[in-house]
């Protein structure tokens, strides 16, 4: 907690709290709740991670033999070395220095009071010896984190069972779940809770975490990060669980999902309207039978193509492939467990359903055809250990045969780490409502903020009800173009198509057996201005890519995640901290989605400092809300005083060559810099230096511009780049070329 505590002040406190906690503790022990592991002794390890983080580990000890913590795939390696203190059998509190804080440890009840250098308590947590269950102070500044779903934006004053799957909170609003056990205190820490899994009590004054009965109370252990600087804990969370990987760059540019398919020369269509239409797209997603009557397979879980819809899947793909599109496909796995690596061996004669190595191998025949990704759905049944394993298997999987090319696959589940293997994450079978689309604005900044930063929804919701609109799903696609995510996909699926609110045809009908759904009004499917609102959010998407995948790759550095809660960059603004309905897009761009219906204005907080308005340029000062209006094609957009703002070219697809110049927008009033990041886009040669970094600096009050090659970064092709320049809102305009010199421009 970041307020200057006289000493005085801080004892009194301190004794307080603690004294409320072992109160608190007390009366578990009088409720009986101890019937598990009584009696039994404990080890308490205290180990050091890093200077800002600390390992706080209780074991079971039986006659010296002490037990120890499972794993479940989740941490990035299961050792920091030796505890830098071992509690056992009688001994009293005391104090120990770890790295830079200090822990207070006092044995009855079992309690942890943490203090930075300086003696300023951090956090408090008392641990029942028998139960596992732990205590910690709630406090009065948000608490975030969590996983993807449940009980949104601020986790405080909520109950939550971590139950994972569509089953675990309130599906046709807040989606999928995906619980992982990483929250965070905003006003300057955050724990790992890494074993055992459990249920989290925030609806007091002190928080509780609650370990499952049936995996045991024991061992216990968990991470406990303490810094005033987010980008401190964020990477912290990245040392514990893993950076994640670099994704293919066609993943970011937009994907379409089709169901129910009725031809070979309706597939094809769809993918030469697309290019005829000029609507940028990179990806062809195709469901399973089974999930639909007629999907791109002969029934669920099958790897044999579907001959009505794929006669010849080798040419289609081809043709896919000539008009420059990538083909992934849907798939499911039966098994409710997996384990295992696609490296070890899998007996033909006797297949084992369990083992990774037996699921991958019925992929690669299609692999082999020129599939280009995988959409492994459902898996809700499947325990910790086993969401991981099939993250993994599809990124060491396809690498099998393409061993230099970096996969995609689309998640429904996972749990901490899965960003290790570039796993994409989308909410679910969330309904078509306004209520849906507001709250899947919190969802994601609580999901990056758990380490997973490739993540988005169903455009409009996956089953239509009678609030999905031309409106709505306008407004769905907006927020769309400004998820790492950018993908369309539902029944009714071809009013997920940018030009399908405009032909009458909502598509095959599949609303039965849904409470509440319903076919869009058929006033609604004449539509014109669907289409030209959907194109100039595609194509501010594409011309955004240099800027989007910069931030992606300073995500894979950091762990700071793309899509950034306010709390990010502006800890010290309250009212920035606690806002749930706009987030940041990189360090430079504020997005507000519009999330009500008829909505004339929208209102926006702008934290401290300076702000440009993206469309008008005009300059606002923050520090507070401002009443934007907005028309049906506008979703507000703001730009930090004192940023760099890289712009490509229009392109119907991220690969497609341009000879327009990237454009570099300057909004004055403070110092700045900017990476810009680029490769290949396909292959892992980033890993060895083929990696182009422009390190772009702002001198404020010089107006002066700094370009130079980025450190350990070489000049990829065309070796000349052209280059214009702006001054935001309408100041002067420069073009430049850049050949791996430095070079300044006056603005």
């Amino acid at each position: 907690m970041r307020d200057q505590w006289d000493r005085r002040q801080f004892l009194r406190q301190v004794s307080a709290t603690t004294g409320a906690l072992m109160l608190s503790a007390k009366r578990l022990l009088a409720s009986g709740a101890l019937a598990a592991g009584k009696g039994e002794e404990l080890e308490i390890q205290i180990g050091t991670v890093s200077p800002c983080t600390v390992r706080l580990s209780l074991l079971p000890s039986n006659n010296g033999s002490l037990g120890t913590i499972p794993t479940n795939g989740s941490l990035v390696r299961e050792s920091w070395g030796a505890p830098v203190a071992t509690l056992g059998g009688d001994w009293r509190g005391q104090v120990v220095n770890a790295a830079n804080l200090r822990v207070h440890v006092e044995p009855s009840p079992l309690t942890f009071i943490i203090e930075n250098p300086n003696g300023e308590r951090i956090q408090t947590l008392a641990v029942d010896r028998n139960t596992g269950v732990v205590q910690f102070e709630t406090g009065s500044s948000p608490l975030l984190g969590l996983g993807e779903g449940g009980p949104q934006f601020d986790r405080r004053g909520s109950v939550d069972r971590m139950i994972s799957g569509q089953g675990g909170y309130k599906l046709k609003t807040h989606g999928g779940r995906v619980p992982i056990p990483w929250i965070i205190g905003t006003s300057g820490w955050a724990i790992f809770f890494h074993q055992p899994f459990g249920t989290f009590d925030f609806s007091g004054a002190q928080s509780r975490f609650v370990p499952e009965t049936d995996t045991g109370s024991l061992p216990l252990d968990l991470f406990f990060v303490a810094s005033s600087d987010p980008a401190t804990i964020m990477s912290e969370y990245a040392r514990l669980t893993g950076h994640a990987e670099m994704p293919p760059l066609w993943s970011f540019g937009y994907q379409q999902s089709h169901r129910t398919l009725a031809s070979r020369e309706e597939i094809l269509e769809e993918a030469n309207t697309f290019r005829r239409k000029k609507l940028p797209c990179d990806t062809l997603i195709y469901l399973g039978t089974g999930f639909c009557p007629s999907g791109w397979n002969t029934e669920n879980g099958s790897f044999v193509w579907n001959s009505r819809a794929f006669p010849d899947p080798k040419e289609m793909l081809d043709r896919f492939h000539e008009k420059n599109f990538r083909a992934v496909l849907h798939a499911v796995i039966l098994s409710d467990k997996l384990r295992g690596t696609v490296h070890d061996h899998c007996d033909a004669s006797r297949f084992d359903e369990e083992a990774a190595s037996c699921s991958w191998d019925m992929h690669r025949k299609d692999f082999a055809m020129g599939v280009d990704g995988w959409w492994p759905d459902e898996g809700d049944p499947l325990d910790i250990a086993s969401r991981l394993v099939r993250n993994r298997m599809y990124w060491d999987g396809p690498q099998l045969d393409r061993p230099n090319e970096r996969p995609y696959a689309l998640h429904r589940n996972g749990y901490a780490g899965m960003q290790r293997y570039a796993s994409f994450l989308w909410s679910g079978d969330v309904y078509s409502t306004w209520e849906t689309l507001k709250t899947q604005v919190p969802i994601a900044i609580n999901t990056g903020l758990t380490g997973i930063p490739y993540w988005g929804t169903d455009i409009g919701g996956f089953v239509p009800t009678p609030e999905f609109t031309a409106e709505l799903y306008l407004r769905w696609f907006q927020f769309g173009a400004f998820c790492t995510l950018f993908r369309s996909h539902g029944r009714c699926w071809k009013l997920r198509l940018p030009w399908g609110w405009n032909t009458g045809d909502p598509g095959p009908i599949e609303v039965r057996n849904y409470d509440g759904a319903a076919i869009p009004d058929a006033s609604q499917l004449h539509n014109p201005d669907v289409e030209p609102i959907c194109r100039k959010y595609l194509e501010l998407r594409y011309r955004m890519l240099p800027y989007l995948y910069s931030a992606v790759r300073e995500c894979a550095l950091t762990g700071v995640p793309v899509m950034r809660a306010l709390w990010l960059h502006f800890p010290d603004d309250a009212a920035a901290v606690a806002r749930a309905d706009e987030y940041m897009w990189g360090k430079s761009l504020l997005v507000a989605p519009v999330v009500e219906k008829a909505a004339t204005t929208r209102a926006v907080y702008l934290p401290r400092g300076a702000w440009h308005d993206f469309w008008t340029g005009e300059r606002i000062e923050g520090g507070r809300e401002t009443s934007r209006p907005v028309d049906l094609e506008t979703m507000p957009l703001y730009v930090r005083a004192g940023s760099l703002l890289p712009l490509g070219p229009v392109k119907q697809y991220v690969a497609e060559k341009s000879d327009q110049p990237l454009s570099i927008t300057v909004y004055p009033g403070a110092d700045a810099s900017f990476l810009l990041y680029e490769d290949d886009g396909i292959s892992f040669n980033y890993r060895t230096g083929e990696w182009m970094g422009i390190q772009m600096n702002w001198n404020d009050s010089r107006h002066m511009l700094t370009l130079r090659l980025a450190d350990g970064s070489r000049m990829l092709p065309p070796a000349r780049r052209d280059i214009e320049v702006k001054l935001a809102p309408n100041g002067t305009s420069r073009r430049l070329t850049f050949a791996g010199e430095p070079v300044e421009a006056k603005l």
